[in-house]
């Protein structure tokens, strides 16, 4: 998922450096720390970098199609990754094993996020919803309807009490997580946003929450 064309290989970079010839890259997360980075790969797996020296440390495999988004949780000990495969993989960031399979999505899954607290996650897919997951369990706790298109992008807000979501309706919806229900919709894009971020500091609804990435379709 992206802009333009596809490239046929491309390297992921850190500061200056280049880490190494790994094939496209449309993901990454940095762990909580900042010492490791995760990559997602168009070869269905994700990877683990030392930041510091740019060496692979781990690969991550499991899922059978391509990942599309990757996410720390707040300790920096799991990771959660969103694939074609229409799941969700909990990941074990020590050994790089799969912790737990998330299935519900009918369709893709583009975009991943912690809750601040780390007990819950929120996915959006390609079946225009988004879901809210027991991390614990792998069960869904709730679907939130509303978008018209695919969702590409979501985040927490940094009280968890809302969430945030892009697609490919052209619109943002603000969420509220306790009731999955639509609190505001944001337009104003000519086209498609692909990812969402709040600011660290909680503000209030009426001030502007997010810096969306968009594109051209």
């Amino acid at each position: 998922m992206g802009c333009g064309h596809r490239p046929s290989a491309a390297h992921l970079r850190v500061g200056g450096d280049w880490l190494e010839e790994i094939g496209y890259v449309t993901s990454v997360a940095f762990s909580p720390d900042g010492k490791t980075a995760l990559s997602r790969l168009d070869d269905n797996t994700l990877r683990l970098w030392d930041v510091a020296i740019g060496q692979r440390l781990r690969t991550f495999q499991g899922h059978t199609e391509d990942v599309m988004s990757v996410a720390f949780s707040p300790d920096g000990k799991t990771a959660l990754s969103g694939s074609v495969d229409n799941t969700l993989r909990l990941w074990d960031v020590t050994t790089g094993q799969a912790l737990r399979t998330f299935q519900g999505h009918t369709n893709a899954v583009y975009g991943v996020a912690f809750s601040p607290d780390g007990e819950t996650a929120l996915s959006g897919s390609a079946d225009s919803t988004l879901r809210l997951w027991d991390v614990a369990t792998g069960q869904t706790l709730r679907t939130f309807q509303g978008h018209t298109d695919e969702v590409t992008g979501v985040a927490f807000g940094p009280d968890g009490k809302t969430a945030l979501s892009s697609s490919f309706d052209d619109t943002l919806r603000l969420w509220d997580v306790a009731t999955g229900q639509t609190l505001r919709t944001f337009q104003g894009h000519a086209s498609y946003a692909l990812g969402v971020a709040f600011s660290r500091t909680a503000r209030p609804p009426s001030a502007p929450l997010t810096t969306p990435c968009g594109c051209g379709k």
